[in-house]
């Protein structure tokens, strides 16, 4: 019977109701939500220095107060990772909510993520958390339990615990485990596989986009939809673009099973349903991942609006007189950026502006924030013509960098905490494979037939992008053979860092998937100590896709 697996949360503050709309929607079997990232580590891991009773997503525990009762009612099992940094805590609140609530739920967890007790080995961080595998979810389930919350697992394994479950598989399954992977990575992230974020989104009505469910086969193929009558849609596109997103390369290692992302074929399957079949697997590397968090310093920042003529003058002034009142005691880092938003002859004082930002980090929270703060508005009546803010600096903030780590999976701990209280060790995977770059593809024949036409490159391309810790991944694809048979051989690394001035300085590797007329790009170092750090407009690269959509090349007019 196809397992029916449904998402809820993509991240920690995605949209509180989803819950309730998955569980009246139309039938599941199984609700997950991912509410962790990189960022979400280290909210969490400052919380817990607060309170050490603290570190989960406290968002969930409020859904299932509402939802608890109703997803039992209708026989669907909860699994998500909102234990964050304290899974035995959230499964002991949320055993404390059954017991209030009366009902007859069973909870589970998993732990053995969070290595901070190994912080010497990590140079002290505050938060370090290996990606644990699915393994763990299946035995919890097995074992009866109704709810099962983990730690830091990967995203897609609170997808592929409960196929694993249901189905039986082994942990050599390595295709069925794989072809779950590919479900769980495009269902995770939530609406952005229904529409949300999506490149052509001018072609559809999107409105609020359902959460999207994956039909899972016991060979690990899937279907990709939504319930009947939600927002949004499902399909080729909006599946291509999800399954770009943050993947690196052709092979997307995780601690179960690597997945073959150059196997998989889509097709559409109806309206709102798209077959995903043909994933391959292999054997997982021998290590995990593990996320580091530490706290970097403190920030702060301000954004002086420049009015009218002269703007490059007004900056240079007010950035001398600043950094001439910060010279006693400068901060470790200053960094400025002109935005120039002015329109000549503009019929509003608004269009008629720049903004220049100017941001600070330094260890002493008094250099960023006091002394920064102090001698940025003591130029009010000193400094450019029309000076004014966008808002006052205010004192220093934390911030915070990530790193990625990698230990033997050996010496990681995974416990299955089943409901009765017993723990079970979960075995790391007995057989591994290091991981090595897919061979490159052989690039199509080349079709550039006919006249060309200067035109945004958006008007061929699709694109999603986000972060890996201080790296963008940007995945660009197309919607016919004969785009993609030009796209291969014209995007290239040196055509993407002349379209994107900011990665030219920097180490950008391409990666083909042509099963999916796709590639993705990765682009190192250019989000600096990661989205914590805000270390760019765009702290978590987000619309580099778009950027890169908007930028204007000679395209065969046949493509158009």
């Amino acid at each position: 019977m196809t397992l029916r697996i449904g998402n809820a949360s993509g991240f920690y503050g995605d949209r509180f109701s989803a819950v309730r709309e998955m569980l009246t929607g139309g039938p599941l079997d199984y609700l997950t939500g991912d509410y962790l990232a990189e960022l979400t580590m280290l909210i969490l891991g400052r919380d817990r220095m607060k309170d050490p009773a603290r570190g989960y997503a406290k968002t969930f525990l409020r859904q299932m107060e509402e939802n608890l009762g109703l997803a039992k009612e209708k026989g669907v099992k909860i699994v998500a990772n909102a234990g964050g940094l304290n899974p035995a805590g959230l499964a002991e609140a949320l055993r404390e909510l059954v017991a209030k609530l009366g009902l007859d739920v069973t909870v589970a967890h998993v732990e053995g993520d969070d290595l901070i007790g190994r912080g010497e080995e990590f140079g002290k961080p505050l938060t370090a958390n290996a990606y644990l595998g699915a393994w763990g979810i299946a035995e919890c389930l097995n074992a009866g339990a109704d709810v099962v919350v983990t730690g830091r697992v990967t995203d897609a394994s609170v997808i592929v615990g409960p196929a694993a479950a249901h189905y039986g598989w082994a942990r050599a399954d390595y295709d069925a485990l794989a072809g779950a992977v590919v479900a769980g990575h495009v269902i995770e992230c939530g609406a952005q596989a229904t529409g949300g974020n999506y490149a052509f989104f001018t072609e559809h009505e999107i409105g609020v986009p359902g959460f999207p469910i994956a039909e899972i086969e016991a060979d690990g193929s899937s279907v990709i939809t939504k319930h009947d009558g939600t927002g949004g849609v499902v399909n080729v596109g909006t599946v291509t673009a999800q399954l770009l997103y943050e993947i690196t390369g052709a092979r997307y290692a995780g601690p179960d099973v690597t997945t073959r992302f150059d196997t998989l074929t889509l097709a559409q399957d109806g309206p709102d349903r798209v077959r995903i079949t043909g994933a391959q697997g292999e054997p997982p590397p021998p290590t995990l991942k593990v996320c580091l968090n530490r706290l970097g310093g403190f920030r702060n920042e301000t954004t002086f609006v420049l009015t009218g003529l002269d703007i490059e003058r007004k900056a240079l002034l007010v950035r001398e007189q600043l950094e001439g009142a910060l010279q006693e005691k400068p901060p470790a880092e200053i960094r400025w950026t002109l935005a120039r938003t002015d329109h000549a002859d503009a019929d509003s004082e608004q269009l008629a502006s720049a903004l220049l930002h100017c941001a600070v980090k330094d260890a002493d929270p008094n250099i960023a924030g006091r002394a920064f703060s102090g001698a940025a508005i003591e130029l009010a009546l000193a400094s450019y013509p029309g000076f004014h803010v966008t808002a006052p600096p205010s004192a220093a903030s934390p911030y915070g960098v990530y790193e990625a780590a990698f230990v033997d999976a050996r010496q990681v701990p995974h416990i299955a905490v089943l409901p009765d209280g017993s723990r079970v060790d979960i075995a790391q995977a007995s057989e591994t494979l290091e991981l090595s770059e897919v061979d490159e593809p052989e690039l199509p024949e080349p079709r550039f037939a006919g006249a060309m036409k200067r035109v945004p490159l958006g008007r061929v391309i699709g694109a999603r992008s986000g972060d890996k810790g201080g790296n963008a991944n940007l995945g660009v694809w197309v919607r016919s053979e004969d785009a993609w048979k030009w796209l291969a051989h014209r995007l290239t690394v040196a055509e993407f860092q002349l379209l994107l001035p900011e990665t030219a300085s920097l180490r950008v590797t391409r990666h083909l998937l042509p099963n999916l007329w796709a590639m993705n790009f990765v682009v190192e170092g250019i989000l600096g100590e990661g989205v914590a750090s805000q270390a760019r407009f765009d702290p978590q690269a987000k619309a580099l896709g778009e950027w890169l959509r908007s930028r204007e090349i000679d395209v065969p007019e046949s493509l158009l």
